[in-house]
Formats: C-alpha cells, sequence, structure tokens
C-alpha cells in the first residue's frame, strides 16, 4: 500500500495532539495517511504499554488511517544510529509516503527533538540506492518522501506553515481523548502529569483556535519546515 502521508511519533498520541486535524482532513478527501509510532510509551507514568497499544488502535479507527505501526524502539533511551535509522527506512520504503509528518525539533520531553531528528534522517537516506534493505525477502526500492514537516508539541514554536483544520476538531479531539490513561479525567485524579491537567487537555483547542484565528479560520495546525514551502501561483495561499 502507498500512502499519501506518513506521520511519524515518539510516542503513541504525539500524533493525535499535534497533527491528527491533518490527518482526518486529507483521508475525508480520500488520500492514504498513515502512523509510525516509534515507541510503545512504556515509560509514561500512567497507563502501560499494553494499554497504549489499544489506545493506538483506537485512535487509528477515528482518523480513518490506512495503517498504523509501532517498531518498539526503546522509550526516552532509543538513539539516532545506524539500527534505528534502518528500521524507519524499512518503513517508508514500504510505503512510500509522499508527506512525511515528524515531531517537533525541539521540545519538553528529550524523545520529540530525538525522534524529530531520526526521522528526518531516515527520510534523506532511504532515498539512496547504495542503503539496501529488504521486505519479505525481497529488496527495497529506494524512496525519499517530497516533503517532511515537523509539527508543533508542547512548546509554542512558530510555524512556517499553517493548515486550516476546521472541521475536523471534533475528530481530533476524538482520538486525543481515545488514549483515556493519559489525559484529564476527574475521577482519577492520582499521578497527575503535565499532560493530565485540564489546562492541557483544553489548550490541544484553544492552540487550534488561535492558529484558525491568525489565518481566518475556525481551527488549524501549524508545522515548521525543512526548506521554502513554494506555490505555483500566489493565489494558492488562503
Amino acid at each position: 500500500m502507498k500512502l499519501d502521508i506518513l506521520a511519524i511519533g515518539a510516542h503513541p498520541d504525539d500524533v493525535e495532539l499535534s497533527c491528527s486535524g491533518v490527518l482526518a482532513k486529507e483521508a475525508s478527501r480520500g488520500k492514504k495517511t498513515g502512523i509510525l509510532d516509534l515507541t510503545r510509551g512504556e515509560l509514561g507514568t500512567r497507563g502501560s504499554a499494553e494499554i497504549r497499544d489499544q489506545e493506538a488502535a483506537a485512535a487509528a479507527k477515528i482518523l480513518g488511517l490506512s495503517v498504523r505501526e509501532n517498531i518498539a524502539l526503546a522509550d526516552g533511551f532509543f538513539v539516532n544510529d545506524k539500527e534505528s535509522q534502518l528500521r524507519i527506512i524499512e518503513i517508508i520504503r514500504k510505503y512510500k509516503p509522499e508527506i512525511v509528518l515528524c515531531n517537533a525539533i525541539d521540545d519538553r520531553h528529550i524523545d520529540h527533538g530525538k525522534g524529530s531528528k531520526l526521522a528526518s534522517d531516515a527520510c534523506f537516506l532511504s532515498g539512496l540506492k547504495k542503503i539496501e534493505t529488504s521486505l519479505d525477502g525481497e529488496v527495497q526500492e529506494a524512496w525519499r518522501p517530497k516533503h517532511v514537516y515537523h509539527y508543533i508539541q508542547w512548546k509554542n514554536l512558530q510555524p512556517d506553515v499553517v493548515v486550516d483544520i476546521s472541521g475536523f476538531m471534533d475528530v481530533k479531539m476524538q482520538a486525543v481523548l481515545a488514549y483515556g490513561s493519559q489525559f484529564y479525567d476527574p475521577n482519577n485524579p492520582d499521578s497527575n502529569t503535565p499532560i493530565s491537567s485540564k489546562n492541557f487537555q483544553d489548550s490541544v483547542k484553544y492552540r487550534a483556535q488561535d492558529l484558525g484565528r491568525l489565518i481566518g479560520t475556525d481551527y488549524a495546525e501549524g508545522f515548521t519546515v525543512e526548506r521554502y514551502p513554494a506555490v505555483d501561483s500566489i493565489f494558492d495561499l488562503i
């Protein structure tokens, strides 16, 4: 299966929090979308790897994903080395995405910045023919995504590109709240974490509202870029 968009996240729920509105919108237009989780989030204070597997599967259905995979790197301890790069290269060559969405380039959680660079490096290396990988006994063809964008997470980084997700905010929030073990639950006040507060849950919506306000829409998601974005016509900008 060939994907139009592959979103890569260090942990299950990274993508949902940051760019699931874009995925839901494009899936509704017939695009093939997928998520690659680098770890199972096993070091999270709340929940467990097994619970998050179930939550990720539920979120995938909500978002209408064509595929979701997890390569189970070590949460908190994965590194940007050859072995990890090759694992991601195999996935990129398997699904041949046109666009890859990665973790924020700089963020509070150390895995986010590491995951960002790891995924970006793998996207480049995946296009080199002399790097050999195989799937089910068959040699894979080299493939380099046309575009690599980095979504915004905990820190309010200045976006380079803002995408209108009006009409898909409810779907985004449903996908986020599929992770019941991770986010605000008034009936479970124990083990409070930075992302389990009511304020954090509300921030997912008001950040999207604010980005939407800045471009004259109801809701939006922002991304940083590795190279200048380009349009065919000045009228392509909304």
